[in-house]
């Protein structure tokens, strides 16, 4: 039982990570898979298995979600914002039921656990133990966890700009995805245009280049 108790309609930074720093996102279909079941498993009892509503096309899952959880009673969690990196993940999550979140997070890892170890032929744990989680205060703290999540891929060197990371909401935020794609809820919770937020971004792009260089640097010394 988790020590520290998640309270209803608060927001929280949710970070967990691998074994070991062992890969667990290793292609574009773990991914695509990943991202998939942070939708589905928004809704407290899923009429379909995940991998019924895997086989739907976008606009039947679309449908399905929108008669499925119709009102925020039928949801464990609003996703803000997210983040997937090749050994961890990064969530921005308002709770909305009682132990929502524990109860979605660990949907999401026993589900993606299973697909791993059947896909790789493996046997075992995949997840560090229990989730980190971070209760943002406001909004100037929600705004800037944002766009660190955001250039959490540039931080780490893996590109140069944040949308250049499929795995993460930023292309929401810019506005530039199918709605039908979208997985966060955040316009009723961080009021800024589209424009303004890339601005937002990009004033910060140039450091998170430094820091990714002067990284690599550290750990190629001798």
């Amino acid at each position: 039982m988790r020590k520290d108790i998640l309270s209803n309609n608060e927001y929280y930074h949710i970070l967990n990570k691998s074994i070991a720093n062992f890969v667990i996102f290793n292609d574009e279909n773990e991914f695509i898979r990943a991202i998939g079941l942070l939708r589905f498993y928004q809704n407290k009892r899923p009429l379909l298995k995940f991998s019924q509503f895997n086989q739907l096309s976008l606009a039947d899952q679309d449908y399905f979600l929108k008669i499925n959880i119709p009102e925020k009673n039928n949801k464990l969690v609003e996703i803000i914002a997210y983040c997937l990196m090749p050994t961890h993940f990064h969530l921005i999550l308002q709770q909305l039921q009682t132990k929502g979140i524990s109860n979605y997070i660990k949907n999401i890892l026993i589900s993606y656990t299973r697909y791993f170890n059947l896909k790789h032929n493996r046997k075992g744990p995949l997840w560090e133990g229990r989730f980190k989680n971070v209760l943002i205060k406001n909004d100037k703290q929600l705004i800037h966890l944002t766009r660190y999540l955001h250039l959490n891929p540039v931080s780490a060197g893996l590109v140069k700009k944040p949308e250049n990371w499929p795995a993460s909401s930023y292309e929401e935020y810019m506005d530039k995805i199918d709605y039908k794609k979208a997985i966060c809820n955040y316009k009723n919770v961080i009021d800024i245009h589209p424009l303004k937020y890339i601005k937002f971004i990009n004033d910060r792009l140039s450091y998170q280049r430094q820091l990714s260089r002067i990284k690599k640097l550290l750990l190629e010394q001798p």
